[in-house]
């Protein structure tokens, strides 16, 4: 393993070495140089680095990654291995929250990957599973067409079955890994098109439907509607709904984000609302970016930093708001698990909290090393598998070892991982979106309605 006082030395070299050909990066949107010049090799990210935690190679650790992108910005050609380390990342920023620097990684990383997606000539199986992904998974009507042979798939008992043979992980990691990952699906009705405040009206807000939150944890949108209802305000779920982006803009799709993020502002605009709720970390994430993807769009750049500034995540604009329903008691322990693109990229962490400390009865517990990623990071554990589970399975223990009753985050993502990994792991505990939760008290519903066993 390299030293890691390597900052004061030569630094480590790409482990292919240089090959002749064009420089890494072209001119559109390169890495920053002066956010790499930023970087002072201090080593404090590398313990909150997943990836440098699996295996401990400093090419696999955000500095590491920043040093390849000084090469490439330096002249040096886009190889594979460069491309290797730069797909490793979760893109979890993690590190940004550690970095006494103020490093911007997660800026360095977006436009890494935009570059790799433009110019790097991937295999043609790598090239036809993200093609698979990117035609399914940011497409919410897509996406609810799987879900009767789904339902139908789960109730009939196959699934069990498949399992007990193993035929999943036979056929590849990758279907095993999204077969794991799939939630138990009922029947959840399409929330109406507004749905006035109960009480007086405090604020009028959209709410953001999502992609996979939509299609596979409707209920979860439900309970966002109805508390945003109970804490007085006007609720706005504009019709025509598509993907946010982050999905795209994480993977280095940067057009295909940014046509997103353009028909997102507009069915926005035309809702006419104070604020945009979202209940998905990913994509608040993204959006709250807006203005920074659509920076050199002359048409969509004011719109966009207007857009950005309206997003809240459902824990913000309920902290900001103040609470007026009544809370009813939930006797439970339960456990927080900080989604990263909640916690590291949008700084909020103290308002879920504080949130779920105002039920009555209830307890939060932290989990041991919060601040390692738990591997879904996106379509990251479908891409990666067999890493992503080894996090996953780190993540599900720690989460057991609390002796908590219900697991609760704020991503989709999340918690799929985290139910697979304890599925796996043999463990028990009931997993709960916040928003769940929050339902739940304020419409005083028995403790065990939450308490589903994963």
């Amino acid at each position: 393993m390299v030293d890691s006082t390597w900052g004061t030395q030569d630094g480590p070299r790409d482990v292919l070495g240089p090959v002749a050909g064009e420089p890494a990066f072209d001119d559109h949107r390169p890495p920053r140089s002066d956010i790499v010049d930023d970087c002072v090799h201090c080593g404090f990210c590398l313990t909150t680095c997943p990836t440098y935690a699996l295996w401990g190679e400093e090419m696999d650790s955000p500095r590491g990654r920043i040093y390849l992108m000084k090469e490439g910005l330096d002249g040096e050609p886009m190889t594979a291995s460069m491309v290797q380390h730069y797909d490793r990342c979760l893109g979890c920023m993690a590190c940004v929250t550690a970095c006494p620097s103020g490093v911007r990684y997660d800026r360095l990383i977006e436009d890494t990957r935009a570059q790799v997606e433009r110019r790097f000539d991937r295999t043609p199986a790598q090239r036809a599973l993200r093609a698979a992904i990117f035609s399914l998974f940011p497409y919410p009507r897509r996406l609810r067409l799987l879900r009767g042979p789904l339902r139908a798939y789960q109730a009939s008992g196959l699934q069990r079955l498949v399992a007990r043979t193993g035929l999943m992980e036979r056929l590849g990691p990758t279907l095993a890994t999204l077969e794991s990952l799939a939630p138990r699906l009922g029947r959840v009705p399409a929330p109406p098109r507004l749905i006035p405040a109960r009480g007086t009206r405090r604020a009028v807000v959209g709410v953001l439907t999502g992609c996979v939150q939509g299609a596979f944890f409707p209920d979860v949108n439900s309970a966002t509607i109805r508390i945003l209802a109970a804490e007085g305000c006007d609720v706005v779920v504009p019709r025509g709904q598509g993907c946010c982006g982050a999905l795209s803009v994480h993977n280095g799709r940067e057009r295909e984000a940014q046509r997103f993020a353009r028909r997102l502002i507009d069915t926005f605009a035309r809702a006419g609302v104070d604020h945009v709720v979202v209940n998905a970390a990913g994509c608040g994430s993204s959006m709250k970016e807006y203005a920074d993807l659509l920076r050199d769009d002359p048409r969509y750049a004011e719109p966009a930093a207007a857009f950005a500034a309206k997003v809240r995540d459902l824990s913000e604009i309920l902290v900001e708001l103040g609470p007026v329903a009544p809370r009813h008691p939930l006797p439970l322990t339960v456990a927080y698990h900080d989604a990263c693109h909640l916690a590291h990229a949008q700084g909020v962490r103290a308002q879920p909290r504080a949130l779920l400390r105002g039920i009555p009865g209830l307890t939060v517990k932290e989990i041991a090393d919060p601040e390692i990623c738990c591997g879904s990071a996106g379509i990251w554990n479908v891409l990666n598998p067999e890493p992503a589970a080894e996090l996953g399975d780190r993540k599900a223990r720690n989460v057991l070892a609390t002796g908590a009753e219900l697991l609760v985050t704020a991503n989709p993502g999340c918690l799929m991982q985290v139910a697979a990994s304890v599925r796996r792991l043999g463990g028990e505990i009931a997993l709960a979106h916040t928003a769940k939760v929050l339902d739940a008290s304020i419409r005083g519903l028995d403790p065990g309605a939450l308490l589903r066993r994963s």
